[in-house]
């Protein structure tokens, strides 16, 4: 499983689009955000092969908390983790971090549904999707053990 000891982060300069008429960055973009991520890291760990194209995952429910606001032209990283993988469920975790200081402005998480792409019903998780989550943890591990060695 991916942690948050090693996420899988991306980057990116806040859009104006994505700010309301407070000023600030709308919630919901970040729904939006966590979703791309998500999708993002899925992709690139194989999970997308792995699962085959009869079953997908569909979000249950989401659950974020805001620290701080975040404004236009600012630079942010998305911070996520797959925290577990049970039976049809997976909990996947966020944080949005504002690179010039550091602060956290959101953590959230998302519970996923593996489901059949013509029933819309839950699904056991194949195992084959399972271990591209714990492969992946087994790189990051491996890499990092590997460039702490002197």
């Amino acid at each position: 499983m991916t942690n948050s000891n090693h996420p899988y982060t991306r980057s990116f300069t806040i859009p104006e689009d994505a700010i309301d008429e407070n000023g600030h960055v709308n919630n919901v973009a970040y729904v939006q955000w966590m979703q791309d991520v998500a999708v993002e890291h899925y992709e690139a760990i194989g999970g997308i092969e792995a699962q085959g194209k009869d079953a997908t995952w569909v979000i249950r429910e989401h659950r974020i908390e805001y620290f701080l606001p975040a404004f236009a032209g600012e630079e942010i990283e998305i911070r996520t983790w797959v925290e577990n993988v049970r039976r049809v469920r997976s909990l996947r975790r966020y944080e949005f971090v504002r690179k010039s200081d550091g602060k956290v402005l959101v953590r959230g998480e998302t519970d996923w549904v593996f489901v059949d792409v013509k029933t819309g019903r839950p699904l056991p998780i194949p195992e084959e999707v399972s271990r591209v989550f714990s492969t992946e943890q087994e790189k990051i591990n491996q890499k990092h053990q590997s460039s702490s060695l002197p």
